[in-house]
């Protein structure tokens, strides 16, 4: 018979939860109802709902020089330096952007390490991800790093058919390497990997609630980060395990007992769901969500710091000092530095982002940009909405063409009946009357409206 204990933070009565034990199988549970590989992926529903579980405390995380460069060609150590200069001030004084990791295979990979830990910030602290080998754990320390990530596969696709070990043999081994990790005085973050298709109750949560038992032995902090590696987890209310992103953080700090300052969600995009997935789990009692620059990772990709930084926004109607304007200098970064080409429908950070090429939204811009733009961008990322100017973009389109690029004062701008709009939409007109199919480039309307200006006596 269990027992009937209080719940201190929300001060109900409720039984005692049961002991979970580890599930050793014979065969391994693929779940095939759920993932049957010849068709697309089952959403299967219970019912089950648990409560909402906010922490009173959320933060990001970072991985792109770890899982961030596993899609792409490797940043220079200068390039890292630069990037992590850039989410320090991202991440604002109160630290929102919490930790980043770094490999720590070749020389090139610690030379970057050391030149960010010269920088001497509080945050984002500079965290490894290894090998699980006595040798590398050695390195992490020598590097003076408190924290490492640890690859511990979870799934019994991982278990049976990649290592070829059983439940209770790859437990055993885990253990045994995050004992050694914990000799050394470092501090491991265990990366479940691909808990979507895990056993929870007969795998994650035994072998979080033995995490926890050596945490209390050596009073050195155990990290669960939950790592959604094929993007099959989901945030609708009674869906069943182990796709439940709910389901999963409840298990976690319920029935393992891990406390939500060491759960972290890290998810992937393959179903266009690593933004709705990642505030989920800080919904549900994960604190923090481990992110990637633009969501650059592996296959679809990660996801993306920036978009993180707006959901903490709007969840906690603040940014707790976060400076949201280094997002744009950071994609800006990217594409004249790196060479990375933002795809242009990126929210917050793609050409098109705040571009409209209807008229009849440009005329309502120019009237109130609070009609067709979603907050102030020119506030939060140095970014006035604008338009691309076509056929379709009328007078209204470039009369806020030549406001915004221009950055005329309140007193002087221009609307849709003044002569010089009327003058440039003429030539428009006269530009795709001949055959152009292309929007306007910035070049080219600075060219024609300079000379309008001349000829009408104006000065912008």
């Amino acid at each position: 018979m269990r027992d009937v204990i209080v719940n201190n933070k929300n001060n109900l009565l409720q039984l005692e939860e049961h002991f979970y034990q580890l599930v050793d199988v014979e065969e391994p549970n693929t779940f095939h109802n759920l993932f049957p590989y010849e068709e697309i992926p089952k959403i299967a529903f219970n019912d089950r709902i648990v409560p909402h579980n906010m922490p009173d405390e959320i933060w990001i995380t970072d991985t792109t020089f770890r899982d961030g460069q596993q899609s792409r060609a490797p940043y220079t150590p200068e390039q890292i330096v630069t990037i992590y200069d850039y989410l320090h001030k991202l991440g604002g004084p109160k630290g929102k952007i919490r930790q980043s990791e770094f490999f720590l295979y070749s020389k090139k990979d610690r030379e970057a390490v050391y030149k960010c830990l010269e920088k001497g910030y509080k945050f984002p602290e500079v965290t490894a991800w290894i090998r699980a080998n006595k040798k590398d754990f050695q390195l992490v320390k020598e590097l003076g790093l408190r924290e490492t990530g640890i690859l511990v596969s979870c799934s019994d696709y991982h278990i049976f058919y990649k290592m070829h070990m059983t439940r209770k043999e790859v437990m055993n081994l885990y253990l045994s390497v995050i004992r050694e990790c914990l000799e050394t005085g470092v501090s491991p973050r265990c990366h479940l990997e691909d808990i979507t298709r895990s056993d929870i109750y007969g795998f994650v949560i035994p072998f979080c609630v033995e995490l926890m038992k050596l945490m209390e032995e050596y009073k050195i902090p155990i990290k669960i980060r939950a790592c959604d590696t094929m993007g099959y987890g989901v945030n609708f209310p009674g869906a069943v395990i182990p796709r439940s992103v709910p389901g999963i953080i409840y298990g976690l700090t319920t029935h393992a007992g891990v406390p939500s300052e060491l759960i972290e969600w890290h998810g992937h995009n393959d179903f266009y769901k690593a933004v709705n997935n990642s505030t989920t789990a800080w919904l549900y009692g994960a604190s923090g969500v481990n992110c990637s620059l633009f969501g650059i990772g592996e296959r679809t990709g990660n996801t993306p710091l920036e978009a993180m930084v707006f959901e903490y926004a709007q969840l906690r109607g603040t940014l707790d000092g976060m400076d949201t304007k280094v997002i744009t200098e950071l994609a800006e970064y990217f594409e004249k530095e790196i060479g990375y080409s933002m795809p242009q429908q990126t929210p917050f950070v793609g050409s098109n982002f705040n571009v409209t090429r209807a008229g009849i939204h440009a005329d309502g811009l120019l009237k109130n940009e609070e009609i067709y733009n979603i907050f102030d961008t020119a506030k939060f990322l140095n970014r006035p909405p604008m338009v691309a100017v076509s056929n379709t973009s009328g007078l209204a389109g470039i009369a806020l063409w030549i406001n915004n690029y221009y950055k005329l004062t309140e007193d002087r701008k221009v609307d849709k009946n003044s002569e010089l709009v009327k003058n440039v939409k003429e030539w428009v007109d006269t530009q795709y009357s001949e055959g152009r199919v292309t929007a306007l480039t910035d070049n080219e309307l600075v060219v024609e409206i300079t000379d309008c200006c001349k000829k009408l006596g104006i000065v912008l």
